[in-house]
């Protein structure tokens, strides 16, 4: 059974770093492609970060160069570090991760199988 618990969320004010983590049960973080989400009120989801078995990680082009993911192996979690915070990366931040081959883009909720519950960042 696969469990990923999202932490490390909270308000902070603009220019502001936060570091969540995923910490997976029954799945090896360095066994697949993962990444954050995030969803803000009346939006869709959207992908923020990935990173692959081999590394490659992946960014949206509204967080490249403030947001950093990662596989902490030792932890069996996955850290995404958040600088340089602005108000519109307000959102419910989720962690997934897939298991077997792609249909969609490594950015693409539809391509993942497993999910968190999510962790609150607020930004003002």
């Amino acid at each position: 059974q696969v469990q990923l618990v999202e932490s490390g969320g909270g308000e902070v004010q603009a220019g502001g770093s936060l570091r969540l983590s995923c910490a997976a049960s029954g799945y090896t973080v360095n066994s697949g492609r993962m990444g954050w989400f995030r969803q803000a009120p009346g939006k869709e989801r959207e992908g923020v970060a990935s990173v692959g078995v081999y590394g490659s990680p992946k960014y949206a082009d509204s967080v490249k160069g403030r947001f950093t993911i990662s596989k902490d192996s030792a932890k069996n979690t996955l850290p995404l570090q958040m600088d340089s915070l602005k108000p519109e990366d307000t959102a419910l931040y989720y962690c997934a991760a897939f298991r077997g081959s792609f249909s969609y883009s490594s950015l693409d909720p539809r391509s993942y199988d497993f999910w968190g519950q999510g962790t609150q960042v607020t930004v003002s």
